[in-house]
């Protein structure tokens, strides 16, 4: 794996790119998203068309890898959905510093940084006054595996180690877990099966049967059990 603390190796992105239940069920779980939004670790756009909405001014692609930023420019080259989408190559450092945006997010990018309370930070410093910033990363140090280790993790979160970096300047809106019955299997393979990568039919059981469970379970349980955690700051208004 590269040293900089940016780059991953990307791997899980196409082992769980027809994760389709999955990604419908986490995107209705975060706020609608309008004006200007910035991806940070965008990788090939597999979320981005999932995520856009008619409210959505302008969608800023950040991505540092160069064979992910290339795939991601000819895919929104052709995909109409991605017309209003801009791949823009680097890190937070790199952008404009003054440049803002309404909306600022991390879909299972932060536990692959290496600093992750000093991106949030800094992340803060582009966000426009009253504006969000979504974080989605998979949950629990105990989960962490070979598997986490071989495609760049750095870490897992609780909801206590997520709201633990909260950036000066924000308030914490929302922390919730996602996908109870994704956890239980995740602790049974872990207690039992110790199997470090899911197979492909895992990963199709896992999103066509455990995923539906969890839309289920999630409500049941007042989402305070997941395999995923989510947590949403708001920017105090200017």
């Amino acid at each position: 794996m590269s040293q900089d603390p940016y780059l991953y190796p990307g791997a899980e992105l196409d082992l769980f790119a027809n994760a389709r239940n999955w990604k419908r069920y986490w995107v209705s779980a975060l706020p609608s998203l309008h004006g200007d939004v910035l991806e940070v670790g965008a990788g090939v756009g597999s979320n981005t068309s999932l995520l856009m909405r008619p409210e959505v001014r302008n969608w800023y692609c950040l991505e540092p890898d160069l064979g992910m930023l290339s795939r991601l420019r000819e895919r929104i080259a052709v995909e109409p959905l991605l017309a209003r989408c801009h791949a823009v190559g680097g890190t937070l450092s790199q952008l404009p510093p003054r440049q803002t945006f309404d909306a600022i997010v991390y879909i299972d990018v932060l536990e692959h940084i290496h600093d992750d309370a000093q991106e949030l930070r800094e992340a803060v410093t582009h966000l426009a006054p009253g504006g969000q910033l979504i974080v989605l990363a998979p949950a629990h140090n105990w989960l962490y595996t070979a598997f986490d280790r071989a495609i760049g993790h750095c870490r897992r979160y609780s909801k206590t180690s997520l709201a633990g970096i909260t950036p000066p300047g924000t308030t914490l809106r929302d922390l919730f877990y996602l996908d109870s019955a994704g956890l239980l299997a995740s602790a049974a393979n872990r207690l039992f099966l110790k199997q470090g990568r899911p197979t492909a039919s895992q990963i199709r059981f896992w999103d066509s049967v455990l995923v539906r469970c969890s839309r289920i379970l999630d409500a049941l349980t007042f989402h305070t059990i997941g395999k995923s955690v989510v947590g949403i700051w708001e920017r105090a208004p200017g």
